[in-house]
Formats: C-alpha cells, sequence, structure tokens
C-alpha cells in the first residue's frame, strides 16, 4: 500500500488531485513492527519521539491547510485502546469491526484491549503514556503533525477514527490543542461518534466511509474551501445594493 501511495495509485492520491492539494507519504519503520502492547509498552521512549519528530517535521508552515491520514494493520484496536484509557468506558463500546471483522474478531479486538490496559496500567489517564504504551508510530506521527501545525497557525482537517485518537492525544496533553481542527467527517467505525463527541467536534460529512488514508477529511476540503471563499469574497446586501425590504 505505501508504494501504492507513492505511485499514485490510491484512493486519496486521486482525490488530492482532485482538491489541488500536495500529498507526501511518510513510511514509518516498516520493517520494525511495535512491540505487543499486551505485554507492555508498544514504543520505547525513543521510539515515541521519533515517531512525533516525523509528523512534526513533515509540516509547511506556510500550507493553508493540513490534512493527516494514516494507513496501517491493527491500528483501529490501538486507536480504541488510546480512547478507552484516556477517556473511559469498556472496551467493546471502543472497538469497532475496522476492516470489516466478524464478530468474533470484535470480540478479540475487546480482548485485546482490555490486555492491554492490564499491561500498561500507566496510560490509563496519561495522554503521552497512552500514546507511548498503546499507539503505533502512525498515530504518534499524526499527534507530532498537529502540534506543529498549531504552533504555525496552520488549520487541521480530522479523518476518521484513527486520525482522532491521535487528536484525543493532543486534546489531554496541551489545554486548546486541538483549537485548530475541524472535523472532516463522521465514518463507520462505530466508536467515531463519541470520540468526536469528547473532542467537542461537529463532523462537516457524514458519509459512511471507512477506508482511512485521510480521504474523509480530503472531501470536506471542499466544504472548508467553499466556505472560505464565500466568507472572503461574498459582497453583503449593503455592499450588492440588495434592499433589505
Amino acid at each position: 500500500m505505501v508504494g501504492n501511495f507513492c505511485a499514485g495509485g490510491a484512493a486519496i492520491n486521486q482525490l488530492s488531485r482532485v482538491c489541488g492539494a500536495q500529498m507526501s507519504v511518510y513510511a514509518l519503520d516498516l520493517d520494525r513492527p511495535t512491540a505487543d502492547f499486551t505485554q507492555g509498552p508498544a514504543m520505547t521512549e525513543a521510539e515515541v519521539v521519533a515517531a512525533l519528530a516525523v509528523g512534526w517535521d513533515a509540516v509547511d508552515p506556510s500550507a493553508d491547510l493540513l490534512v493527516v491520514g494514516e494507513m496501517g494493520i491493527g491500528n483501529s484496536t490501538s486507536a480504541a485502546a488510546i480512547a478507552a484509557a484516556l477517556l473511559g468506558g469498556a472496551a467493546q463500546t471502543w472497538v469497532g469491526r475496522g476492516t470489516g471483522v466478524d464478530d468474533a474478531g470484535l470480540a478479540l479486538k475487546a480482548r485485546v484491549v482490555e490486555a492491554g490496559l492490564t499491561a500498561n496500567p500507566g496510560a490509563v489517564g496519561d495522554a503521552l503514556q497512552a500514546l507511548s504504551c498503546l499507539g503505533g508510530r502512525e498515530v504518534a506521527a499524526m499527534v507530532g503533525a498537529m502540534a506543529r501545525a498549531r504552533l504555525a497557525r496552520v488549520a487541521v482537517i480530522l479523518d476518521g477514527f484513527i486520525c482522532c485518537a491521535a487528536a484525543l492525544v493532543l486534546a489531554r496533553a496541551v489545554d486548546g490543542g486541538l483549537d485548530h481542527c475541524l472535523a472532516g467527517h463522521l465514518s463507520a467505525e462505530g466508536a467515531h461518534g463519541r470520540l468526536l463527541a469528547a473532542l467537542g467536534k461537529e463532523p462537516l460529512l457524514a458519509l459512511g466511509l471507512r477506508l482511512g488514508e485521510g480521504t474523509g477529511a480530503a472531501l470536506a476540503l471542499g466544504i472548508v474551501q467553499g466556505a472560505v471563499a464565500c466568507h472572503s469574497g461574498m459582497a453583503t446586501f449593503a455592499e450588492a445594493g440588495v434592499s433589505g425590504a
């Protein structure tokens, strides 16, 4: 899939072209998986800092808007574990079908999340520990990119459940950490709506998407561009000579 992104063959490549957006791909140590978080922390401090730095350095401070997306294996489970650690609630209320797992797969995901929380008690209620213990490198990189965008005053459009789990880390780590973010869409992942509500974000679109890659946020780009164009370019009634009667 990373090769497909680089070759321009994925859905997000097509949407980026349509929106006039520049797309960059960052492969994060694909030959070196994170550790099993049911046995202990997924990443060392050095590993999570390195992933944060990739996201931080990826942001162009002169950009108008930023969309962060991801592609990973098992990362809806990781996102569910982060949400459970920082927002509470039973594991089964945060896990979803991801790429389409059956009921047995869904139950297994819930058990994995529970095991991860048991193996990493320091992650509960601690945003950076939750990221390090339960996250993947792609989640950490998205946190780093969103943080850099906040500092650079670049607006961010959030994508789906996994992206919003990364946003949750930043929101819990820094007061006002998401003041520059809009929710691009509500995905088909069952807990995404609950996560958006916890972030205080209303999605611009609700199309039942579950692809990831930043595709839902990319589709919302046109909505944001249209809103900015109308806000900036429309004449008032007074300027247009329109009677208020």
